[in-house]
């Protein structure tokens, strides 16, 4: 679900006194460990952290009048997340966030970026707040520049499941 709000303070309260907590304490984190040359405002309807203009003028090449999303926050109808592109980006990133997650002994519910949970006592925040540290804004422009040159260059992006698969069958095999 997108906001229509403004701003931090008007999407935060707009929330359930509940969610609103979760969200307030995962966003401490990710704001104790962002590294100075990102940003925290509204993006794509929920909160987003972004690298600056200042350090990064062209921005998200999906759509350049964003500067590049780096994390975003929000919550959604059935769950809250948090979205990590550092995770999308490098491999080795997502392998140690996930691996990372699981020595804490809570569950991972979790896309290729993005981290789903029901209540605040199930999001490893030392985790989250090591995964945010680990990538300054010049660690992660490089390595989003890296992949796009890497798809420009013909290598094939990321492999999706067709929407035609159906238990790893396409339709036209049943």
């Amino acid at each position: 679900m997108q906001s229509k709000a403004k701003t931090v303070k008007e999407y935060l309260a707009s929330l359930p006194e509940d969610r609103r907590a979760a969200l307030e304490e995962v966003r401490k984190v990710i704001l104790k460990n962002l590294d100075k040359d990102y940003e925290e405002g509204m993006q794509y309807g929920g909160i987003g952290y972004y690298v600056r203009r200042s350090v990064f003028p062209q921005g998200y090449h999906c759509d350049s009048s964003q500067p590049l999303p780096f994390a975003g926050l929000a919550s959604q109808k059935n769950h809250m997340s948090v979205g990590l592109m550092c995770n999308y980006f490098e491999a080795e990133a997502d392998k140690w966030f996930r691996a990372a997650w699981l020595e804490t002994g809570k569950k991972l519910d979790m896309g290729k970026c993005c981290i789903r949970f029901k209540k605040i006592e199930d999001v490893a925040l030392e985790v989250l707040g090591e995964a945010v540290r680990r990538v300054p804004a010049k660690k992660y422009i490089a390595t989003y520049l890296a992949a796009l040159e890497g798809r420009s260059a013909g290598k094939p992006a990321a492999k999706r499941k067709s929407k035609a698969t159906v238990k790893g069958r396409t339709k036209a095999a049943k």
